[in-house]
Order: structure tokens, then C-alpha cells, then sequence
């Protein structure tokens, strides 16, 4: 999965198709993602020390990662992504589109780096 926290999404499929938005968090395991302002539902909660009024709550819920595109900073369209090594050694995120670095995703390797 090459989508983080903190990038910014299109959502390709569902009721709000077509939103772009920011990632909140990734479960790599159940490959969900949960995504600002997509999948919100209403929660009926009783009063309790945190909520002492009770009452409904709406909370976003994750979506499966296959229903979100990162949307490249460079050419500002939703794109894939692709990993590639560099000649030091480390590893990048770049888009398929525009073949811009998106970021790292591990640092330069010790036995690659010349001294």
C-alpha cells in the first residue's frame, strides 16, 4: 500500500465519488483507510464521563484503500503510484503521471552510499 497519513485523496468509488480529501489514518492489515468527511455515520451514544449529554454523534468510518487515488501535488490529478530505488539506495514514491517524487519511503542504504 503506498498511500499515508496525511495525503491527499480522490475517492473513485461510493456516494461521494469524486471528493478529494485528506487520509486521517491507514490499517495496513484490514487495508482501510479513514478519510476526512467520507463514510460518516451516525452513532447513538449514552451519557458517560466523556459525553455526559449523550446523544447522537456522527464519525467517519474507513473505506477499503481500492476506493481511493492519491492525487499527485505536481500535476494535481488523481494518479498511481509507483516505488522506485534510487542510485544511493533509497527508496521513493513517484507518480505514474507526471513521474514526480511523491516522497521518500526508506533512507539511502549504508553499503550504496559512497564516502
Amino acid at each position: 500500500m503506498r498511500i499515508r497519513k496525511g495525503d491527499k485523496v480522490r475517492v473513485i468509488s461510493g456516494l461521494k465519488k469524486g471528493k478529494t480529501t485528506k487520509v486521517v489514518s491507514v490499517d495496513h492489515e484490514a487495508g482501510k483507510v479513514l478519510v476526512e468527511g467520507v463514510n460518516t455515520v451516525k452513532k447513538h451514544v449514552r451519557p458517560n464521563k466523556r459525553n455526559p449529554q449523550g446523544g447522537i454523534l456522527e464519525i467517519d468510518m474507513p473505506i477499503d484503500i481500492s476506493n481511493v487515488q492519491l492525487v499527485c501535488e505536481s500535476c494535481n490529478q488523481p494518479t498511481r503510484v509507483g516505488a522506485r530505488i534510487l542510485p544511493d539506495g533509497s527508496k521513493e514514491r513517484f507518480c505514474k503521471k507526471c513521474n514526480a517524487s511523491i516522497g521518500q519511503i526508506s533512507p539511502p542504504k549504508k553499503s550504496r552510499v559512497s564516502k
